[in-house]
């Protein structure tokens, strides 16, 4: 499968993932970071010892749109044009009600909603003339939300609602779908492990996914699944059959 493929947030988790998966399948990736500069040149160069000349690196801040519109034209020119954009960086904490901040607000809609729109449509052009795709990373809270992370569970409806308005408006040439993880990774700091546990009573799989689990699920939307778009692909053990 050769196809040139900008992945936002790329350094690691499941950005990394999807970036390695894809490149074994021999598509060309630009990786994008923000601040993760040290696991995103690691990636970098173990993909260029595999492969040379098919991963290149771009630092931005999504949530400026001078630095959004670089990488946007990285990706436009880098290995001929861009096939597919995979919207996976994402900015992830509590904020309780009583105390949210606007500028908490403008973080998580920028990260999780303004910087993945601004992305399509900066490479919607170049996307079209190849019939490429958009995978959005969105997140099972996106339909029920979860407590204490209002905003965050916002963001992430409004991403699932941009999954399907731009499948309409992007379609026949572009198809455009999203994937709503469950229980993957654990946040790097604030959940107990009785927490945890908890969450995992409510997964009839029993156990936590990987961000393998995720990549996988990328691949099928690039690769195979030509015949669907606007489509939301969840992959969470189940849980939310116990919502």
């Amino acid at each position: 499968m050769k196809k040139n493929v900008l992945i936002t947030g790329a350094a690691k988790r499941i950005g990394a993932s999807c970036a390695r998966l894809l490149h074994n399948e021999g598509c060309n990736v630009l990786l994008h970071y923000r601040s993760s500069q040290q696991d995103a040149e690691l990636l970098c160069t173990e993909l260029n010892q595999k492969r040379p000349d098919s991963a290149k690196l771009i630092q931005a801040d999504l949530l400026v749109m001078q630095e959004l519109d670089r990488v946007a034209q990285l990706a436009l020119v880098s290995w001929g044009g861009i096939d597919v954009l995979v919207n996976n960086a994402s900015l992830f904490y509590p904020t309780p009600l009583a105390s949210t901040t606007e500028a908490q607000w403008d973080d998580l809609l920028g990260s999780n909603l303004k910087a993945p729109f601004f992305l399509s449509k900066a490479l919607s052009d170049g996307l079209v003339n190849r019939h490429g795709c958009i995978v959005n990373i969105v997140d099972i809270h996106a339909e029920r939300g979860l407590p204490d992370y209002a905003v965050y569970s916002i963001a992430k409806a409004g991403l699932v609602a941009m999954t399907k308005i731009l499948a309409k408006e992007l379609g026949p040439s572009v198809r455009v779908n999203a994937i709503a993880p469950g229980a993957i990774m654990w946040p790097e700091s604030g959940l107990s492990e009785h927490a945890k546990n908890e969450i995992l009573q409510r997964v009839p799989l029993a156990r936590s996914g990987s961000p393998e689990d995720i990549a996988k699920a990328v691949l099928f939307l690039v690769k195979d699944a030509d015949y669907m778009t606007g489509q939301i692909l969840t992959v969470d053990g189940g849980r939310t059959l116990f919502y």
